[in-house]
């Protein structure tokens, strides 16, 4: 059965494969992401690896230490890494409405929402 899980696909990349990986060779230089929930997990993994590829991140989180924490650790792995933290609660409009806010007073153009 483990072979069956490994096979690549027509893509080349497998279940195994990393979000490294399947973005090598990708450059996103001059673009801007706004990632939600990116202070732990799957959404810190994809953060980091936009900011590897020159991807600048808008880390958009409920708590605002857990976002900086997660900054930290990733200008850490990536020196120069551009990275901004923004609070955002999705459940809540007024905060919605914040946020979008304070993005469009940093004046960058938004070319991925996650």
């Amino acid at each position: 059965m483990g072979l069956l899980f490994s096979r690549e696909g027509r893509s080349g990349f497998s279940r195994g494969s990393t979000a490294e990986e399947v973005t090598a060779g990708v450059d996103g230089h001059g673009l801007v992401a706004i990632i939600t929930g990116a202070s732990s997990g799957i959404g810190l993994e994809t953060a980091r690896v936009m900011v590897l590829r020159g991807v600048h991140v808008i880390i958009a989180v409920r708590n605002v230490s857990a976002g900086l924490a997660a900054k930290e650790a990733i200008v850490a792995k990536i020196p120069g890494a551009r990275v901004n933290v923004l609070e955002l609660d999705l459940s809540c409009m007024a905060s919605v409405r914040r946020f979008a806010a304070e993005f469009e007073s940093l004046n960058m153009p938004l070319n991925i929402l996650m």
